[in-house]
């Protein structure tokens, strides 16, 4: 079957956290490792209910300021430092953008309520034909209606779509939907792959 669209997972893929001393110094300052004030932003009960839109994204950073003893100013610049070593893989977007209109392209994200606002901002929202966001559709990969929802929003079929992320869990769900999956290891190989695969 054709391929028709391509869907990719934003954090870990097209932002990676390229710079590890912004948080590092964070994790130091607040007397803790890298390893716990990654879990409290990310891996926290709170974090789980943005992710899936039970909570705000602002809900989830009060709870962050709490766990850190810090007041509410103090929190805007916590979470500024600790997203200031990732980066945005502009090649990837340039890619992604090249491959329009022959393609239709995606983004499945498990990401907070203010993932698309973020996008638009930072000028990338225009390399997607569409925004698949779980904290929108109150579903996170690798839960396998959020691929469902992705592939009827814009209306392809499982087979005719390939999935890039970087969690092997997320990559065996969307096989399991029927979708074509490429696990992303590093930005040359991943991108090698998918080429020659949309070659084929």
């Amino acid at each position: 079957m054709n391929i028709r669209a391509i869907f990719f997972d934003f954090g870990g893929v097209i932002q990676r956290t390229e710079y590890q001393a912004p948080r590092q110094q964070l994790a130091q300052r607040f007397g803790m490792e890298y390893e716990d004030i990654d879990r409290i932003v990310f891996n926290s009960p709170t974090a789980a209910q943005a992710t899936i839109g039970e909570i705000s994204v602002e809900k989830h950073w009060q709870a962050v300021a709490q766990r850190l003893k810090v007041g509410k100013a103090e929190i805007a610049a916590v979470e500024r430092e600790f997203f200031a070593g990732d980066v945005v893989d502009l090649t990837i977007l340039g890619y992604l953008r090249s491959l329009r209109p022959r393609y239709l392209t995606g983004l499945i994200s498990n990401a907070w309520s203010d993932m698309r606002e973020y996008l638009i901002r930072a000028k990338i929202g225009d390399a997607f034909d569409h925004l698949t966001i779980s904290a929108e559709v109150g579903v996170a990969k690798p839960n396998a209606r959020i691929y469902q929802l992705a592939l009827e929003q814009a209306q392809v079929k499982a087979g005719e779509a390939v999935f890039v992320d970087d969690v092997i869990a997320n990559i065996e769900a969307c096989e399991q939907v029927g979708m074509k999956g490429i696990l992303f290891k590093d930005p040359h190989a991943s991108m090698e792959q998918l080429k020659k695969l949309l070659k084929e």
